[in-house]
């Protein structure tokens, strides 16, 4: 039974899986990934140590075969089995066809392939926190193996490694133990094993706390933010999201009967819902809260709407019809998102097209000709793709991304790049690489650094040209 979820969710996420470009979060895993170890080792230290474990599982894939397609797949294979996983969950609470609808809702939902489709950790951490919630269940089937707590503290020990807010699936954990009233030696074992999995975690938070200015641009959560989870979670389509919460509503007022010592919706119920509640809750006060953080929550919803749909078609005599009754309704919600599901697969999907931008450059700039980024930010094409800079001389680089243990590399001062632009050759041609989403805002014009590269260049260049394309500007400028 759970291969079908799985099946189908291979098939979605191979659907499109080459868009063409990567952006900017993806163009990161790709460029760091592809360092050695020590270089790899050397940026956790300075920044980016939340993604540490991550970037080390893709080093040695990509080392393999490095372009935007293998990036990716990992991400397919850890959604497919995410998908299994909730089959699974659905199953031994429920019955088979609970796990078969549950496994192929979490399959169809666009806000599942979105991250099936990114080369970032998201996915592996929601197949993480499945795997762990399966374990508990298992754990406390069967009364208090310890080898069944063992492995559960390992699989959320290194879940949290992938991503340490991960680690919220813990409280969800807790307030299933709680609500089911399991027995204090079962409460032990757990807190046993979420120790240890919050000791291994301890050393990253300290770290990762030192790096929290590469979150300062979250902004504190209101209604909106939430609306847009409920949505993300449940079906971005009006229609859809009023079946799943209704189902869901049924699940929690009319449960399904325990088949054993946890019922499904004290394990659904606390997955979807605790880890947003308290990360909205926290940032409050230091702003964290984004829907990406929270995808291994989602498995919860699906669960829930599956044990909706079986109370209120269980009933119905004819099991094998009513299976395929609860398929075919999957696969309608799927048919109405499918233009959503269309447009998780286009380029303008994402943040930005690097791949444009740079393909832009590769087509107008001549090797010899310089190259200016706007804000710095913008050097992040050059490192995604390195082909279309060939031959081009970076104006602002002091020390690369590698060298200098930071994703973007460090930046000469004013007076350096003045120096560099008066020994360019009289029809010597600088390419301006801007970010048109900030260049020119007051954003920009508060960052010191920036401002003063864009006056040293205006001191010397007038502009000749501009390419306008998605999320980004191609200047040309000419000696005055």
């Amino acid at each position: 039974m759970p291969a079908v979820p799985a099946g189908v969710m291979v098939l979605l996420g191979l659907w499109g899986l080459d868009r063409g470009t990567m952006w900017r979060d993806e163009a990161a895993t790709f460029q760091v990934a592809r360092r050695s170890l020590p270089e790899i080792w050397h940026m956790l230290g300075c920044i980016d140590a939340v993604h540490g474990l991550y970037y080390l599982l893709m080093h040695p894939l990509l080392a393999l075969h490095a372009d935007e397609t293998v990036l990716r797949l990992p991400s397919v294979a850890a959604a497919a089995a995410t998908a299994a996983l909730v089959a699974l969950i659905g199953s031994r609470l429920a019955r088979p066809r609970v796990g078969l609808w549950a496994g192929l809702l979490y399959a169809v939902t666009p806000f599942v392939s979105h991250y099936a489709q990114e080369g970032r950790s998201y996915a592996l951490v929601a197949a993480g926190a499945a795997l762990a919630t399966w374990l508990l269940i298992r754990a406390v089937e069967d009364g208090s193996p310890y080898r069944r707590w063992v492995a559960y503290g390992a699989v959320v020990a290194v879940t949290v490694l992938l991503h340490e807010f991960a680690v919220l699936v813990l409280a969800a954990h807790a307030v299933t133990l709680l609500v089911s009233r399991v027995p204090w030696r079962t409460l032990r074992c757990w807190g046993c094993a979420a120790a240890g999995a919050c000791g291994v975690l301890a050393p990253l938070a300290v770290v990762s706390r030192r790096q929290s200015e590469q979150v300062a641009w979250i902004r504190t959560p209101g209604p909106e933010q939430a609306q847009a989870l409920l949505r993300a979670f449940a079906g971005p389509g009006q229609g859809v999201l009023t079946v799943v919460v209704l189902l869901a509503v049924v699940a929690l007022v009319l449960p399904l009967p325990r088949t054993g010592p946890l019922r499904l919706s004290a394990v659904a119920l606390p997955l979807a819902l605790v880890p947003p509640a308290l990360l909205y809750l926290a940032s409050q006060r230091q702003p964290l809260f984004l829907d990406r953080y929270l995808l291994f929550s989602l498995a919860g919803v699906p669960l829930l709407a599956a044990a909706g749909a079986e109370r209120l078609l269980g009933v119905v005599p004819w099991r094998r019809a009513v299976t395929v009754a609860g398929v075919a309704v999957v696969a309608a919600a799927f048919a109405v998102q499918l233009s959503v599901q269309e447009r998780e697969r286009l380029p303008a999907s994402r943040g930005d097209e690097l791949a444009r931008v740079a393909s832009a450059v590769g087509r107008m700039a001549r090797p010899g000709d310089a190259v200016l980024f706007l804000p710095l930010h913008e050097r992040r094409t050059a490192l995604a793709y390195p082909r279309d800079f060939a031959g081009l001389h970076d104006l602002t680089l002091k020390r690369s991304p590698a060298a200098s243990g930071t994703l973007l590399g460090e930046e000469v001062g004013t007076a350096e790049l003045r120096a560099r632009l008066g020994r360019l050759p009289p029809r010597g041609r600088v390419w301006v690489v801007a970010d048109t989403t900030t260049v020119g805002t007051p954003w920009f014009r508060a960052q010191r650094a920036e401002w003063a590269k864009a006056g040293a260049l205006d001191a010397l260049y007038r502009e000749e040209s501009t390419v306008f394309v998605r999320g980004g500007a191609i200047s040309l400028y000419l000696r005055r």
